[in-house]
């Protein structure tokens, strides 16, 4: 099959895909996209909501849809590493055998993972970026596709602790979940209160998944708009010529090289989901707000005038 082909193969199996994610999930459109649009560009994806709204379902069903194994980690305060990636205990022959934790699946939803310390927190670390964990010296690798997606309290909540940046970093996208609509809610109300259940039906397979990532990848893109990405990271620098001016006033820190490797790579898939062969700026912007909030840094002028994230990344467009 050629590139051109699977492209518009993933295409209508992409349509597919949400349609059979819609039976369950009532609107949220735009973080359904985002979210698929990082699995599918290898990525991680942290959602940032109040409880209740929906964020364990939407994991569940994505997971269900992709024929994904799924499993669930609930981050509390009292979770150790072992809890996650798995521990070393002794058989009946009184040797070690190593019985894995639930890190071990193709897709991770972290639950409220800021609740639990950053020693816990920073299990994740080697899983998110090498696709292994390291117990007692020994390197597991995992399952491929890969994919963790993490929710978390608004930090100003009562017992979070705040992730800090290195992890931050892993995670392609920051993705904010609001409240639904009025007409939104009506819908999930009618669509949960009665014994009616929706079957969601798997569409993909690990391994054409995979082969959609690898044809994701190769992709061309234009040197212009690959140096528009790298311009745009540029900006929110504080310290770099280029940094916009609400980006010298309002950001203590700016975003890295791996945000301008994100960028690029989400508007890859970003294009692909739209039938495009290349990128263009426009993909590069669609994708740049949740790929940046959360690898820029305000400073307190900022919080006290009320500047958001939002409004310095639309700054640099």
């Amino acid at each position: 099959m050629s590139d051109v082909t699977a492209i518009e193969s993933f295409v209508k199996k992409y349509k597919g895909l949400k349609e059979e994610i819609a039976k369950v999930i009532v609107g949220q459109e735009d973080v359904v996209d985002q979210i698929l649009i990082s699995i599918f560009s290898g990525g991680h994806s942290l959602l940032i909501g109040v409880p209740g709204l929906a964020k364990t379902l939407m994991v569940n069903t994505i997971a269900q849809a992709l024929g994904l194994d799924f499993k669930r980690i609930q981050f509390t305060p009292d979770l150790m590493p072992s809890d996650i990636l798995g521990s070393e205990i002794l058989d009946e022959d009184r040797r070690f055998k190593f019985v894995k934790g639930p890190i071990f699946a193709n897709i991770i939803l972290a639950d409220e993972i800021n609740r639990t310390p950053p020693k816990t927190q920073a299990a994740l670390l080697e899983a998110m970026q090498e696709r292994a964990v390291t117990v007692a010296g020994h390197q597991y690798k995992l399952a491929l596709p890969y994919f963790v997606l993490a929710t978390q309290n608004p930090i100003e909540q009562e017992g979070t602790y705040p992730l800090p940046e290195a992890q931050l970093d892993r995670f392609m996208f920051a993705i904010n979940l609001e409240y639904p609509s009025f007409k939104e809610e009506v819908e999930v109300v009618k669509a949960t209160t009665t014994d009616i259940t929706k079957t969601v039906n798997p569409l993909f397979t690990a391994q054409e998944i995979i082969d959609f990532q690898n044809v994701i990848r190769r992709i061309p893109v234009a040197d212009n708009v690959i140096e528009y990405a790298v311009t745009m990271v540029g900006k929110t620098r504080p310290n770099s010529e280029a940094a916009a001016d609400l980006v010298k006033e309002y950001i203590d820190w700016g975003a890295g090289p791996r945000a301008s490797q994100n960028l690029v790579l989400a508007a890859k898939t970003y294009a692909a989901t739209k039938g495009k062969f290349s990128p263009d700026a426009e993909d590069i912007q669609a994708v740049a707000t949740s790929i940046l909030r959360h690898r820029i840094i305000r400073n307190y002028k900022a919080e006290a005038e009320g500047i958001t994230d939002e409004t310095v990344i639309k700054s640099l467009f």
